[in-house]
């Protein structure tokens, strides 16, 4: 069974470890189901099945994925943001919901994972 971020500081670890293992379907289970990604080039995946492709096509370019400095989660009720300082000084920014079950999903996710990108 693929482990499910339990509060929002969980998230940006889940992701490190399945880009570590190279699970685009497993990273597309951190997002809600109609959740959306920012892509280079403008462009943007909606929905889950459209981000997986977004990760498969990325671990596909990509041989090796350095975890950045994860800054300090800010949750206001059923929602948080997460953020990330990538080692090239790259920050993301995600939009966490809580679920009914009580775990937590992206929903908005500007990533910024593709190097060089002026996304």
């Amino acid at each position: 069974m693929t482990e499910i971020a339990e509060r929002p500081e969980d998230l940006p670890r889940l992701l490190v470890e399945r880009l570590i293992a190279r699970d685009a379907d497993g990273l597309a289970l951190l997002y809600e189901e109609d959740a959306v990604m920012a892509l280079p080039g403008g462009e943007i995946a909606s929905g889950r099945t459209a981000i997986g492709k977004a990760f498969r096509a990325f671990l596909e370019t990509v041989p090796f994925v350095e975890p950045g400095a994860q800054a300090r989660v800010l949750r206001n009720g059923d929602l948080a943001i997460t953020s990330t300082r990538l080692p090239d000084g790259t920050i993301t920014v995600e939009v966490a919901r809580q679920q009914s079950d009580g775990s937590w999903l992206w929903v908005i996710d500007h990533p910024a994972l593709y190097p060089g990108s002026k996304s």
